[in-house]
């Protein structure tokens, strides 16, 4: 074969004078802080707004569209939901993104408000106790008098329950922490006034209201983090700080420096101002940085669909409806809404997981607030000697149960992790069962002082242990709503388990505080063996 044959099957072509030219090295890719988060970054990939007017109303075509297979991506229950009118690009996935201390910035202060103002809570809660025999002498009442205080905590944190939802829904999370804060600072200024008693007891109310607020928003934002029992353990943790703290400065303000039982509350007053303009500041762009609330991501996607078929039904209603009858319309929208809220209350009222976590809280915070409040009265009945020595000592009491809860909340809090929540707590209330029983039946100050403390550090894990339950059982939904029906009846509990301690303490005497602790210990342990399990997240 020759090769003139060759080069018939082959074209030689000149090579053309500008060559073009190579492709560019590919943009950096944008790095994500952690995953499955959306970036923040300034520059805006894609789905970005188009400023120019639509030219093109349909396909072209008559055929079906060729779906396009590389972009597309399945269904899930947060795509649709509008865009935030600060952050457009804050898309979610679907997929849910837990947060954590650090990321974003502002959460450690966030997280530094809860535990400040749970510090607050553990100071005012914890300084009743101490404080009731000098109040019984200044105002010449008996225990079930002076009981009303409970009562009128309890109803304040009833009355914060059915707020919480609307004054974050119209003031955001930081003004609504900012008004609990003024409410508390409002009854300390009364207690520290030493108002007549009925005033006293409309001081707790406010106190009951502000704590009610504070402690579910707290329980929130806690149990939405990336390791929520480490962070429901530090919040709850200060709450235990704050019940040290209390008894110490109150018995040493009555009974070393001699002072009036009601200087005490001009330092929590103090304490409610500088807590609210902390929680001010560390959440005053929470909603505009629209972070992924673990509460109410599905409830934001239903709420802007149902606002924008409203707003797209108004303006065709303004056309079509004659000027007499735009009042009408109106009621009967803001009927509509009313009848969707209560809906969803009563929904979040039937939930099981709700019921018998708010049990379960009433039950234990029942039996925390009474050992608080009235050991020291059951031993100075019972144990207290003829000098005046053992008398005051007596009034530290306390101080060791909170330094117990509190030490229960910080050590056992990993150990609670690592076990497992549901069968540490059947062993650790039934530990505090036992010591109960020691400080009930063994006379001896020294021994019961060590019982009590005891007692504490079993009861500490407690509350951060079941937060950390209710959180990841109920649906996301129900969070909200939820935490907020569980901390005000169990505060509720710790009202009206103390109240009933002082009824009867007046009939019987105060030695009736431990069948009444050893009752709700059995209460907390069968709500606790009647929750649901840990269901599978979907959303």
């Amino acid at each position: 074969m020759d090769a003139s044959f060759l080069r018939q099957l082959v074209t030689v072509e000149s090579a053309p004078a500008a060559l073009a030219p190579l492709p560019l090295r590919p943009q950096r890719s944008i790095t994500k802080t952690y995953p499955a988060v959306p970036q923040r970054d300034s520059t805006e990939i894609e789905l970005a707004a188009i400023s120019r007017p639509a030219t093109h109303t349909g396909l072209g075509h008559g055929g079906p569209a060729t779906p396009d297979l590389e972009s597309s991506r399945p269904a899930s229950p947060l795509m649709g939901r509008a865009p935030s009118s600060s952050n457009h690009h804050h898309d979610d996935d679907g997929v849910e993104a837990l947060q954590n201390i650090w990321d974003p910035h502002m959460n450690r202060f966030r997280l530094l408000s809860a535990c400040t103002m749970n510090f607050a809570n553990g100071m005012s809660d914890a300084a009743a106790g101490p404080l009731l025999p000098y109040m019984e002498k200044y105002y010449t009442i008996g225990y079930a008098v002076v009981s009303l205080i409970f009562v009128g905590q309890a109803i304040g944190f009833i009355a914060g329950a059915g707020l919480i939802d609307p004054l974050r829904d119209r003031l955001g999370r930081g003004r609504a922490l900012l008004l609990s804060q003024l409410c508390m600072a409002a009854g300390y200024a009364l207690i520290a006034s030493a108002a007549p008693f009925p005033a006293i007891v409309v001081a707790f109310f406010l106190l009951g209201l502000g704590i009610s607020i504070n402690l579910a928003l707290g329980n929130i934002f806690c149990g939405s983090l990336a390791a929520s029992t480490t962070a429901l353990g530090a919040m709850h943790g200060s709450y235990g700080i704050g019940g040290i703290v209390g008894p110490l400065l109150a018995n040493a303000f009555v009974s070393v420096f001699g002072l009036v039982w009601s200087t005490y509350y001009l330092v929590t007053l103090g304490l409610a101002v500088g807590n609210a303009v902390l929680g001010l500041w560390a959440y005053w762009r929470f909603e505009a940085e629209h972070l992924l609330d673990d509460d109410d991501d599905v409830l934001t996607a239903a709420d802007n669909l149902t606002a924008t078929t409203t707003a797209a039904a108004a303006a065709a209603t303004a056309t079509a409806i004659p000027p007499s009858q735009p009042h009408h319309h109106y009621h009967h929208h803001t009927a509509t809404m009313l009848t969707s809220k209560l809906s969803t209350l009563l929904s979040t009222l039937s939930s099981r997981v709700v019921l018998l976590g708010a049990l379960f809280i009433f039950a234990y915070q029942g039996a925390e607030v009474s050992i608080s409040g009235w050991v020291i009265s059951f031993l100075q009945d019972t144990r207290a000697s003829s000098t005046t020595n053992t008398n005051t000592n007596i009034g530290y009491v306390t101080s060791g149960f909170w330094g117990g809860i509190t030490l229960g909340r910080f050590l056992l809090a990993l150990p609670a992790h690592r076990l497992g929540e549901r069968p540490f707590v059947y062993a650790v209330v039934l530990g505090a069962t036992v010591f109960e029983l020691l400080v009930w039946f063994v006379p001896n100050v020294v021994g019961d002082a060590v019982a009590v403390a005891i007692v504490g550090l079993l009861l500490g894990p407690v509350y951060p242990c079941a937060a950390s339950i209710f959180m990841r059982t109920m649906s996301r939904e129900d969070k909200l709503r939820g935490m907020g029906v569980i901390s005000a009846f169990g505060s509720s509990g710790g009202a009206a388990a103390p109240f009933t301690t002082g009824l009867l303490a007046q009939v019987v005497g105060t030695w009736v505080l431990h069948p009444i602790a050893i009752a709700l210990f059995g209460a907390m342990c069968l709500s606790w063996w009647a929750l649901p399990r840990e269901r599978k997240r979907r959303e």
